[in-house]
């Protein structure tokens, strides 16, 4: 039965398209490199910024690191809140907190962004724990952020088969099985129904409310099989 609910950022709770792709045109124009076509950059959305600047740029460690320094340059003054929340997310999360579930964030962007745009919205209060990447890169992988979250949660005596998160990529799919717990997917965000099946998603909607009764009713099927 889920008693904890982890959701992801990026692409489940909120739409960061136009804050994460201006800033990594920014981090790219620092190197020379005009990307007028922000859609080529959602690759950046999902997994850490480091190693998407090598794969798709060609940086080595050291560039990769600078350029991720320039994003966050302009992310943290103007980008964090180019965002916007997604329709019914809010809701959900006051009501799965109202139920009893545990509540808590496991995102791949930094840990301090994560708590201010949490705070910006306001949503902070429905959250029991918030866990995102360092900013020295030694937690930036979904699992290891998971891991982090798993060490906080100690105290709460969930175990692994209680928690199930709720995440828009196969980095959260992938990330969620290699810590050992289950992931809905959702593919209102930067993540396609196929990418996540494939992913080895447990099951994948299209509207957040519907996750929310997929998460009701696990809880009824086993109430149904004791």
């Amino acid at each position: 039965m889920i008693k904890a609910v982890l959701f992801d950022l990026d692409g489940t709770i909120i739409n960061s398209e136009e804050g994460i792709t201006k800033c990594v045109q920014y981090a790219l124009s620092c190197f020379g490199i005009e990307e007028p076509d922000r859609k080529k950059l959602l690759c950046f959305i999902g997994p850490p910024l480091d190693p998407v600047f090598r794969e798709k740029y060609g940086f080595d460690a050291d560039k990769a690191w600078q350029a991720v320094l320039k994003y966050r340059e302009r992310f943290d003054k103007t980008g964090i809140f180019e965002c916007e929340l997604y329709e019914g997310v809010a809701d959900t999360i006051r009501k799965l907190k109202e139920e009893g579930y545990i509540i808590a964030l496991a995102s791949s962007k930094p840990e301090t962004a994560c708590r201010r745009i949490l705070e910006h919205f306001s949503l902070t209060p429905y959250f029991d724990e918030i866990v995102g990447s360092t900013l020295d890169g030694s937690i930036s992988t979904k699992q290891q952020v998971l891991e982090e979250l798993g060490r906080r949660m100690e105290h709460m005596q969930i175990t692994k088969d209680q928690m199930c998160l709720i995440g828009d990529t196969e980095y959260d799919v992938i990330g969620a099985d290699q810590f050992g717990i289950r992931c809905i997917g959702v593919s209102y965000g930067f993540g396609t129904r196929e990418e996540l099946l494939a992913a080895g998603a447990e099951a994948v909607f299209g509207r957040i409310e519907e996750v929310e009764a997929y998460i009701e009713n696990d809880e009824v099927k086993e109430g149904e099989a004791e």
